[in-house]
């Protein structure tokens, strides 16, 4: 069983740097991340300011904006996925010579490359929040929607607050850990990876241990976050789950505790019969999460029954609220091996589906800002001024740098914009397997018709695919649009899209490939896929 999000730290030597700056060099220890990467190390030995960033398209921008005067490296590879990516000694080694340091942030990258960055870096290096510090230099941020589009409830786990109060930070974690749970038979909290490999929060199967601290029943949310999570129960009847909620400030501190609370499911039997629950509120739709309100200090249901967006979710008391899985939660297990811890293949579970496939902890803002050309305006704004502060020696070739390249970006946006304009406006709808081009539709009129890929750990319903399906005929959608590098997540959606004879078409969201290799080059591509898939059915079409 594996517990997400943990990690270990120790120090490395000190050593000194070619300005006579000291360095030293703890190490967060993560497991070897194979695959295509880039390949820049930064040095102690380099006379040129040493940039380190979270993400290629932050490398490229950076690039543009230092010219000769930097040397830029980026954590996540290119081809690789930031919000579940796991850095490794190679990326240590390089926040360790960084002079200064770019993430997005808003929860984009996986909470081990935020670590990474933050307990390594130098004290007094500038550690900069694109996504947050561009705000103001005018960038525009949008809330982030979730279409669920789920026959049942979508439950999650949910981190509410900051923790300023105790001192916490976006490197601080939240344990939500089960220490016991009641029922006729097993539950298993768990989350389907991007390619379909089990991660476990919950199993009540092998018992909760506390002389470890219910190491093997733990979930680490950062503060202000909230993941998806699938849920199955082996058996009818009520269950009762016991969840505590510690805040970890730092890795050395002593857990704050916020608190314990005990959950109640009434799983394929009537939930308005509970024992001991007469009167409760009933759960069996939209979207909830098990909540630890670390300013708060305690655990709720934080609930939006109809489903309406999270703006309109509220607080339930577990003590008298009762979360229904359905008998339409009625599932197979599948023949796959990862799934045996389910059942054999064939028996029959009660089962909520995640919504959302891979690993996708995130918070109430949509953190992909580039995907509008202007933000990524605002970016390199704020990148030109930190650059400056850091080196005033090149404040001019800085500010020329960011001139120029400035100047580009506005021709893009106009590019971006004039050439989906060539859409007809009832053509113009997207549809993909990844919620990372809200901004795309809000700045240049594309209209996200979404489709949430169903859960590989069962087989996709015949709900899903008719609800898709009726969503491609219509709205008479011509194509649909994979990351290439998230191709595997999109079984479903590509066997709809050869049932329908509509054309798979590539688009880029979060990271570059050996085809398109900069920000510019992504937009533009996007921008042309777009309109060469969307302008008609005779195009779009496969024959």
């Amino acid at each position: 069983m594996s517990v997400v999000g943990s990690g270990t730290s120790r120090a490395w030597p000190h050593r000194t740097g070619p300005w006579g700056r000291a360095l030293v060099l703890p190490l967060l220890i993560a497991p070897l991340t194979a695959g295509c990467r880039s390949e820049v190390a930064l040095s102690a030995h380099d006379e040129r300011v040493q940039v380190v960033t979270t993400t290629g398209i932050l490398r490229d921008l950076a690039s543009r904006v230092g010219g000769d005067r930097v040397r830029v490296s980026s954590l996540v590879p290119d081809g690789a996925d930031p919000h579940s990516y796991e850095p490794s000694l190679r990326d240590v080694r390089n926040v360790v010579y960084a002079d200064v340091a770019f993430s997005n942030y808003l929860l984009l990258e996986e909470q081990a490359v935020i670590k990474a960055l933050d307990a390594n870096l130098r004290d007094g290096v500038p550690n900069i929040s694109l996504a947050e510090g561009a705000v103001k230099y005018a960038a525009e941020i949008i809330p982030l929607v979730e279409d669920v589009s789920l026959d049942t409830i979508w439950l999650g786990m949910r981190v509410r607050g900051t923790g300023a109060a105790q001192g916490a930070n976006r490197s601080s974690d939240v344990l939500l850990s089960a220490t016991a749970a009641q029922g006729p038979g097993s539950m298993v909290a768990y989350l389907t990876e991007s390619f379909g490999n089990p991660s476990f929060y919950v199993d009540s199967a092998d018992g909760f241990d506390p002389a470890n601290g219910y190491r093997d029943d733990t979930a680490r949310l950062p503060p202000d976050a909230h993941t998806h999570m699938s849920w199955a129960f082996t058996k009818p009847g009520v269950y009762r789950l016991t969840m505590r909620a510690q805040l970890a400030v730092t890795p050395q501190a002593a857990p704050i505790p916020l608190g314990a609370q005990t959950f109640t499911f009434a799983v394929g039997v009537d939930p308005y019969s509970v024992p001991g629950m007469a009167g409760a509120a009933v759960l069996n739709s939209g979207h909830a999460d098990l909540t630890a309100d670390i300013d708060q200090g305690r655990l709720y249901l934080f609930a939006d029954p109809e489903g309406s967006g999270e703006a309109n979710q509220r607080v339930y008391d577990p003590a008298r609220t009762v979360i229904e899985v359905q008998n339409k939660a009625l599932l197979e297990v599948p023949g796959d091996r990862r799934f045996r811890f389910l059942g054999r293949p064939g028996t029959q579970v009660y089962q909520l589906p995640q919504a959302v496939l891979g690993k996708h902890v995130h918070g109430e803002i949509d953190p992909h800002l580039w995907q509008n050309v202007r933000n990524a305006i605002s970016y390199v704004e704020l990148i030109r001024d930190t650059l400056i502060g850091v080196d005033p020696r090149g404040a001019a070739t800085y500010r020329s740098n960011a001139a120029a390249y400035i100047g580009e970006l506005e021709r893009l946006d106009s590019y971006v914009r004039d050439t989906i304009a060539q859409i007809p406006p009832s053509r113009r709808h997207l549809v993909t397997t990844h919620d990372a081009f809200g901004y795309l539709g809000q700045a240049y009129g594309i209209q996200i018709s979404g489709f949430v890929t169903a859960n590989p750990a069962t087989e996709p319903s015949l709900a899903d695919r008719r609800r898709l399906t009726e969503t491609i005929r219509n709205l008479a959608i011509s194509a649909v649009f994979l990351e290439p590098n998230l191709a595997a997540r999109s079984t479903t959606l590509t066997e709809v899209a050869r049932e329908e004879r509509l054309r798979v078409c590539p688009i880029y969201g979060d990271t570059f490939d050996g085809k398109v290799t900069n920000y510019t080059d992504m937009m533009r591509f996007n921008a042309q896929s777009l309109r060469d898939c969307l302008t008609g059915a005779a195009q779009g079409r496969n024959k």
